[in-house]
Parts: C-alpha cells; structure tokens; sequence
C-alpha cells in the first residue's frame, strides 16, 4: 500500500515535471488530499490561490489526480468525468482492465436453459437491438456451450451513452 507522504511526493514530482514543460502555466500545488477506496484522492490547485485564497488566482476544470494506492500510479481524473456519477467503475474499467457485467447475462442464460434457444434469442433480441441476428446467435450458442458471451457482443447489450466522459488518462508509474 502506498502511503499518504509517498502519493504526496509522488505528485509533487509530476507537478515540477509538468511545470519545468509548460513554464508559462501556473504554478500548482497540492491544496488537499483525500482517502479513497483505490488509493489517494489529490485536489491541485495555483500556489497563489494556495497562498492568497483570492479567487482571482484559483484555477477551474482539472479535476482531481489519483494515486493508486496497490501501485503508486498516477491518474488524470477529467473534472467532468469525476462529477460521473460511475467515475469508480469507469476507473476501474479503463486503468484496471475490469470487465463491466453484462446486464442481460444471467435472464439469457436462464431462458436458454428453461426455454430454450430461440426463447433466449428472442429476448435478446429485443433487449439488445445492436445485436445483428448473427451476433445474438452467437451470443446465445456460448451460452448454450457453457462459455461467456466475447466481450465486442456484451458490448452491444450495454446502453449506449449519449456523451460519455471523458477518458481517465495514466500520467505515471506504477512505482517500482
């Protein structure tokens, strides 16, 4: 587990990384670090709002970095994407290669084994609709075989989202 004096250092350093590339950006720093469930939740902010806490000075729209905690990696969490209300599981999806569930799995799997195949494809089907009738097929018949469905089919079961956040970018590590 990295501890809270090792995700601050390791921030500060990014942060004079970032400020010897980019001079003519304010200067940041840390204003205020957070527990959390994957690690160490790190709200940056300009030295001279830091200093001052005049809001002239206070910068707007970053969003938050989060250093695992298991590996000591850093991660840019985009403001829009942190005010997600699923920004976790997005993480966890993106940075930590988690699959999200299926959400139809468990009725299709119940209707292939009670109903049938052409049951389960029917109510596939018509819960799914990006599925071509080939694609459902082929869905059903893993299913059928005892296999899980491949992933580019789960897909297609998941709503699509009309404007999904933006993606949650690795700045660095993990730390050796």
């Amino acid at each position: 587990m990295i501890s809270k004096e090792r995700a601050v250092q390791l921030v500060e350093e990014l942060l004079s990384k970032e400020q010897q590339g980019s001079p003519w950006l304010p200067e940041v720093a840390v204003h205020h670090v957070k527990k959390h469930a994957f690690g160490w939740l790190f709200v940056c902010q300009s030295v001279e709002y830091v200093r001052s806490g005049d809001p002239a000075h206070l910068l707007v729209g970053s969003g938050p970095y989060l250093v695992d905690g298991q590996d000591g990696s850093i991660h840019h969490i985009p403001v829009t994407t942190y005010h997600h209300e699923d920004w976790e599981q997005l993480y966890l999806q993106q940075i930590k290669g988690v699959r999200p569930p299926d959400p139809l799995l468990a009725a299709v799997r119940t209707l292939v084994r009670h109903d049938g195949t052409v049951a389960a494809l029917r109510h596939l089907r018509g819960q799914a609709p990006r599925l071509t009738p080939g694609q459902a097929k082929a869905y059903v018949v893993a299913l059928r075989n005892g296999a899980e469905p491949p992933e580019e089919l789960v897909r297609l079961t998941r709503e699509e989202e009309r404007c999904p956040p933006l993606p949650i970018e690795t700045l660095a590590g993990p730390v050796r």
